[in-house]
């Protein structure tokens, strides 16, 4: 019993997801046969989305005999512009309104969502609540609270599942094209997401929890686990025990391509076969070049020319994947992706090809009978590829499968399906306890350790402190080696500088505040701290070092090579900081102003560190004779930390950029033309899209820039932005990018 109750607590309950398409107008409908309470209920379910941009409805509930009152409604659905929306209307006016300010399009990412209604409340206010991966939604575009009026929703009227039915036609619009489960109905109760959900306690995210409560009259459970047959005693099933099954419409469990009952969903389990956990889907997000995609992005839409990878990255292990054809045609493309395609050219003449992939031995081979295996590549090594599928000429529709519906062949032993359960562990499982954003506000006193902190138990080794507002300040950079109260400011060449009441100790889960006013405790101020933890685990080695003058070497002990090195020499106020980027390697440094990465033979001698040590030429900036320099020397660490570089298209719909991890922080350089140093964070943007940005290099307060802003994935971080920086058309960048969750843990965003 103990073992059966602990699996149940893992999630191991979530069994299956369905697939809606919505090229078949998939949908699930019921009319209950009686009225529930209609002012009080919980909607809850879990949703990856597949297409974004129109409006696909959730939920719909109409009173089809009611053509007087324009036939009155309830709904939550996604909105044109991927907000999120609840309504209920009467007589064609809208009578209850929520509408969020926050977006959500995150295709490789599972969202909860709650909406509880309860219009008994003495407060209009709270009688309509809504949530996404536990927290309550309080900001929104639009608003209107229903008073006066009952839901339609838990009432004898049609409801529609992922879709809506018009009263006129019967014709199904505004179809989910993605996945649910997981969905629940509670008439009678309105309830929070702690009935359904739970924050994992080493994660630190948001997962499914079993309902344990009653589901009232029109209540139901919608599980999706039974896939013998397309039918409301099958794939529309309630497990509530209330016997209130849905009809489903458009869905199929026939095996091949259009096959709905899938095995992605959002908690990480081992099952014997392929993995239960979020798998890989076509990214719509990050093409090679334009492709339409649909079928929950496991297929294409155009016979035009067209190229696709993959949402996960596989950098070791190995991996089998499939992919189909429309029909058989010269010229078509399969294999993986790094910064080019690595293909063979088929002609398939069978439903599906079936592709291996050891990244660790860099063998990538196909199949077209599940048996004998042609060899496309070897050597490709290094990780960074994702699977790829595309065409030269003759195009036709692809179809992948990275596991989620059943394969075609049986993989070779010891080649897992692409999800996130047969994802490598990574060291750091939650960035939480390595990195920490932290916003606080000022008052002028002394700040316990109590007051601030980090929120989990680490020590910070490097602060990094910035007014928002009011008022432009200097950033405010601390380190535990330096010791207390010594502070460098990245946007001035300034030395070291003591200030005594600054930053007053280094504390096991957090940092001490004195009463400065200048830099980081004036009254009522808003402010962001920066924390890093010092350690091999986490990437980061603070070293101390006496310039010489004379070029030579420093050593550090992060045991590979950072990938990113800031030096600052403390006993100058003339020598800008220098800063050694992989990217732009070592015959080029970069400085915290705008200026492009200029070329410098002298700065790291041109030589790139090494896993013991980076070296220093005769710049004064790097090694000045006799100076005391401080260098904070990073290294890349999968799943917590990333370092890269991107080009600019000048578009909202920006580059993507993969990094293995839910971002907590992200700082962006442009390098080939002058540019700022922009930074990001999910502290002060708890949701995107995210505008805030502070510059490194200024001393500006926080600017909020709609022209300019990026999401924060669950895998990367996307530019939303045309407003020139961070994303002009050709522009060449760099970035640095810490994590607050790993990609194998990151289900929900």
């Amino acid at each position: 019993m103990l073992s059966l109750l602990g699996s149940l607590r893992r999630g191991n309950f979530v069994t299956n997801s369905l697939r809606f398409r919505s090229s078949a107008s998939a949908n699930l409908t019921r009319t209950p046969s009686v009225d529930g309470a209609r002012n009080i209920w919980t909607f809850s379910c879990w949703i990856k989305r597949g297409a974004m941009g129109t409006v696909q409805i959730i939920l719909d509930a109409r009173d089809f005999a009611n053509s007087t009152n324009s036939f009155p409604y309830g709904r939550i659905a996604f909105l044109a512009d991927d907000t999120l929306q609840y309504q209920e209307s009467y007589n064609g006016n809208e009578v209850g309104l929520r509408v969020t300010s926050q977006v959500f399009r995150d295709p490789s990412a599972w969202y909860h969502i709650v909406v509880a209604l309860n219009t008994t409340l003495p407060t209009v206010s709270d009688r309509v609540k809504l949530y996404v991966n536990g927290s309550q939604i309080t900001n929104f575009s639009l608003s209107k609270d229903l008073s006066g009026y009952s839901s339609i929703i838990t009432s004898n009227k049609r409801h529609c599942l992922a879709g809506n039915i018009t009263a006129t036609s019967g014709v199904i619009g505004n179809t989910v094209d993605g996945y649910l489960t997981e969905v629940y109905l509670i008439d009678g109760q309105a309830l929070t997401p702690s009935s359904f959900g739970q924050i994992e306690s080493t994660t630190g995210v948001w997962s499914p929890k079993q309902y344990v409560g009653t589901y009232g009259t029109n209540g139901f459970y919608l599980k999706f686990s039974d896939a013998n047959a397309a039918t409301a005693a099958a794939i529309g099933k309630d497990s509530s025990g209330n016997g209130n099954n849905w009809t489903p419409s458009g869905i199929s469990v026939t095996p091949g391509v259009t096959y709905d009952s899938m095995l992605d969903v959002p908690v990480n389990y081992s099952d014997n076969g392929n993995g239960r956990g979020n798998y890989a889907v076509l990214n719509p997000l990050d093409q090679v070049t334009t492709a339409t995609l649909a079928a929950a992005n496991l297929q294409t839409t155009s016979t035009a020319a067209q190229n696709i990878i993959g949402s996960m990255s596989m950098d070791s292990g190995s991996w089998y994947w499939e992919i189909a054809y429309s029909a058989a045609t010269a010229s078509q493309l399969i294999g993986v992706y790094k910064t080019a395609a690595t293909t063979a050219s088929i002609t398939p003449t069978i439903n599906a090809i079936g592709l291996k992939f050891n990244a660790d031995t860099g063998a990538l081979d196909y199949t077209v009978d599940g048996s004998t295996y042609t060899s496309i590549a070897t050597g490709l090594t290094g990780g960074g590829y994702f699977p790829y599928a595309g065409s030269l000429t003759n195009a036709k529709i692809i179809y992948a499968n990275f596991g989620q519906r059943p394969f075609a062949y049986t993989p070779p032993a010891g080649f897992r399906a692409l999800n996130t359960n047969n994802l490598p562990t990574p060291s750091i499982v939650n960035g939480a306890n390595f990195m920490a954003a932290t916003a606080y506000t000022g008052n002028a006193t002394a700040r316990s350790l109590s007051n601030v902190v980090n929120g989990v138990s680490f020590q910070p080794d490097l602060v990094w402190i910035k007014s928002r507002t009011p008022g432009a300040t200097s950033h405010a950079l601390f380190d535990s080696v330096r010791g207390t109260t010594k502070y460098l400011s990245s946007n001035t060449t300034t030395g070291e500088t003591t200030l005594s009441q600054s930053l007053t100790a280094f504390g096991a889960d957090g940092f001490s505040l004195g009463t400065d006013t200048t830099l980081v405790n004036a009254n009522a101020n808003s402010y962001i701290a920066w924390q890093w933890k010092e350690s091999v685990a986490a990437g980061l080695d603070i070293v101390n070092y006496t310039g010489t003058g004379v070029a030579r070497t420093v050593a550090h002990n992060l045991g590979v090579a950072p990938a990113m090195i800031i030096v600052k020499n403390m006993s100058t106020g003339v020598d800008n900081w220098s800063i050694y980027h992989a990217a732009t390697g070592a015959t080029n440094v970069l400085i915290f102003t705008t200026a492009a990465a200029a070329s410098s033979s002298i700065t790291w001698n041109n030589t790139a560190p090494t896993s013991s040590n980076f070296a220093v030429g005769t710049n004064s900036a790097t090694n000045g004779s006799g100076n005391s320099l401080v260098a904070y020397c990073f290294a890349e660490i999968a799943g917590f930390s990333r370092f890269g570089s991107y080009t600019g298209n000048g578009s909202a719909d920006g580059p993507f950029v993969f990094c293995g991890f839910r971002p907590k922080w992200v700082m962006v350089k442009r390098t080939d033309v002058a540019g700022d140093w922009r930074v990001w964070d999910s502290a002060r943007d708890t949701y995107n899209a995210a505008p805030n940005v502070l510059f490194s290099n200024l001393s500006n307060v926080e600017a909020s820039s709609a022209a300019s802003p990026i999401d924060v994935l669950s895998n990367g971080f996307k530019l939303r932005g045309t407003g020139g920086d961070p994303n002009t058309t050709g522009g060449t960048y760099i970035f640095a990018a810490f994590a607050e969750v790993p990609s194998k843990y990151a289900l929900a965003r």
